[in-house]
């Protein structure tokens, strides 16, 4: 069964006609603008893209069915999207590419496709972007990228022979734990302060803290993470922070030989 999109909702049903064309399949449509950005190289973690995804507006939006894209929409932002290859920001000048939406069998939902303007926030493996540190670890610094994203340094990946851990008063081994900040306190934090008490990275020559007076640390990106919809990021110092000896792998192989 169809429906007739507008913009205020669901105006006239029809039926699907003969049983011969039952027997035809649909073709589904292709939504290139959706699989561009995965493939698209792009020397900005942002982007503004025309794409087209597919939604099932619940039934209560039957009277205004824009209103229910819109609310869809909304309810998108600051998550990962696989189908845009990042996390939505913005979403803007949406409209339906055709004038019909379906209803199928007995589900109630309004399946539409839906067209707009999204902006996203995609950083790609091997990017140079510029955070601040939260926290420093003796196995790994944390650092917030535009006071949002989350991205962490693991020890392997900060050069050792530059860097060395200096702990601070009062910490003790029991911190080298995941060493991670509460919800609460990364937000009393508000991405400025540091805890001290923990310890910092120093420089072996000079003494001076990694991320110099202001914190802000530039880091390669060299791996995504998404859990629970989120997107967070795995950083590099190393110079050449693709090498397998920092790698897992590598570092497996060196603690066997070891042996």
């Amino acid at each position: 069964m169809y429906v007739t999109t507008t913009a205020s909702g669901l105006k006239k049903r029809k039926n699907r006609g003969s049983d011969a064309e039952h027997d035809i399949p649909r073709k589904k449509k292709s939504k290139q603008d959706a699989g561009k950005p995965c493939t698209t190289p792009s020397t900005s973690e942002f982007r503004v893209t025309k794409t087209t995804i597919t939604l099932s507006v619940p039934p209560v939006f039957a009277g205004n069915l824009r209103a229910g894209v819109e609310e869809l929409l909304d309810s998108m932002i600051m998550r990962y999207i696989p189908s845009l290859c990042g996390v939505l920001l913005t979403h803007s000048n949406s409209h339906f590419p055709s004038p019909t939406a379906s209803i199928n069998a007995d589900c109630p939902f309004a399946i539409c496709d839906v067209t707009f303007d999204a902006t996203i926030w995609s950083p790609a493996v091997s990017m140079k972007l510029v955070g601040k540190i939260i926290l420093y670890s003796p196995d790994h610094v944390s650092l917030l990228l535009h006071r949002t994203f989350n991205v962490s340094i693991p020890r392997r990946h900060i050069p050792q022979d530059l860097w060395e851990f200096e702990y601070g008063e009062g910490s003790s081994v029991e911190e080298e734990g995941d060493g991670g900040l509460k919800g609460d306190d990364v937000e009393e934090a508000g991405g400025d302060a540091v805890p001290e008490a923990s310890g910092q990275w120093v420089h072996r020559v000079t003494g001076t803290k990694l991320g110099g007076t202001d914190g802000y640390l530039e880091f390669t990106v060299i791996g995504k993470t998404v859990a629970n919809e989120m997107l967070s990021l795995q950083g590099s110092i190393q110079p050449d922070p693709f090498s397998e000896e920092y790698s897992q792998s590598g570092k497996s192989s060196r603690k066997k030989s070891v042996k």
